[in-house]
């Protein structure tokens, strides 16, 4: 089958969407939906990382599924992946470092939970079938809301979901040195990676509805139920597990994968079967250079924030000067994330037309 543009689109809008929450003009001045929820309950930027990993799920068994079609030797496929892994952990830290102005160090983040992710499902597809894979998703889904809600971290007379008496929060305290995000716990932490790797599992079910079907009405409609299926999991869930991103919640898991595989659906529906294009350029060519864009927004924040104009870094003068030519703050936050993606956007559109894809 051939490249499969309408994932190349979605991945790309989804990168677009992680430089849009990451560089707010102002942290103090964010729409909404635009900001995570401050712990349970969904919002717009509660979306993108797990759309981030449920299109890798996808892209996964697209990729692997042609490479041992043909015959290439799995542990020559396995030794590639583990060198991918430890290079997207190791850039993971390194961005860390520079985000901290390399005064603290932290080791969970986006590229390592992404890394951790990428090598499990890998080395799940290569090496087992389909059916374990998903058992095992279930498995993960499932043990997570068992410990989380049954079980009471030692010391407390019951369980609890609360941020500071979770398990989630107490493995971490446990075992991550050095900085926590959140102190004495990490969103990207080592227990609720554990879930996030589901969220790749749904992404190789849907791969593989794909792959039987190719590009056909049948399978678009395989999606949408799927997707319906997955979000009404995960909506009831919720009643016992809350959706949750700072905990990867089982909820969570399910609601983000059924809105992601209904979105795929039609991505695939317009830009593949109809060939409606255009309106998705930003998208594929962000899409086709995803992890390279992503590097770029971090970097490009240092120069953005150390320069100084008037004693001002370029970012708190553009906060300053916009509000004072009468737009409200928000407005003025908004319009900086977007100036600051259309800064990302022309050196990975440029690469695109040049034929340039930076493969890590």
């Amino acid at each position: 089958m051939k490249r499969l543009l309408g994932l190349d689109a979605l991945r790309g809008f989804t990168v677009a969407g992680m430089i849009l929450v990451n560089v707010p003009g102002s942290w103090s001045h964010v729409y909404a939906p635009l900001l995570h929820a401050k712990w349970n309950g969904l919002t717009l930027a509660d979306l993108v990382f797990p759309f981030f990993i449920f299109i890798m799920g996808v892209s996964i068994v697209l990729a692997f599924s042609k490479i041992l079609e043909k015959g290439t030797s799995k542990q020559l496929i396995i030794t590639k992946v583990i060198k991918r892994s430890i290079t997207i952990f190791v850039l993971g830290l390194i961005l860390n470092l520079i985000s901290y102005r390399f005064q603290e160090f932290r080791i969970p983040g986006v590229l390592q939970r992404i890394a951790i992710v990428y090598l499990t499902v890998s080395l799940l597809y290569i090496c087992c079938k389909v059916q374990l894979i998903y058992i095992i998703g279930g498995i993960l889904l499932i043990g997570y809301w068992l410990l989380m809600v049954f079980v009471p971290i030692p010391g407390e007379p019951i369980a609890s979901l609360e941020p500071v008496t979770n398990w989630s929060n107490y493995i971490d305290s446990l075992v991550i040195p050095f900085k926590m995000y959140g102190g004495t716990w990490d969103p990207e932490g080592l227990l609720s990676t554990l879930p996030s790797i589901a969220s790749a599992i749904a992404g190789v079910f849907v791969a593989e509805i794909i792959r039987k079907n190719k590009l056909t009405i049948q399978g678009v409609r395989l999606m949408l139920l799927s997707g319906l299926a997955f979000a009404t999991i995960g909506g009831v869930w919720a009643f016992s597990f809350p959706v949750n991103k700072n905990l990867w919640s089982s909820s969570y898991v399910m609601l983000t994968a059924g809105i992601a595989t209904l979105i795929l659906a039609l991505f695939i529906y317009m830009i593949d079967m109809r060939q409606k294009q255009k309106w998705a350029q930003v998208g594929l060519h962000f899409g086709a250079n995803a992890i390279s864009a992503y590097v770029l927004h971090y970097l490009l924040i240092i120069p953005l924030s150390w320069i100084s104009i008037s004693g001002k870094s370029i970012q708190e003068w553009f906060m300053y000067a916009l509000p004072n030519m009468g737009c409200p703050h928000k407005l003025a936050s908004f319009i900086w994330a977007i100036s600051f993606i259309v800064i990302c956007y022309l050196p990975i559109r440029l690469m695109y037309q040049r034929k340039i894809f930076i493969k890590i």
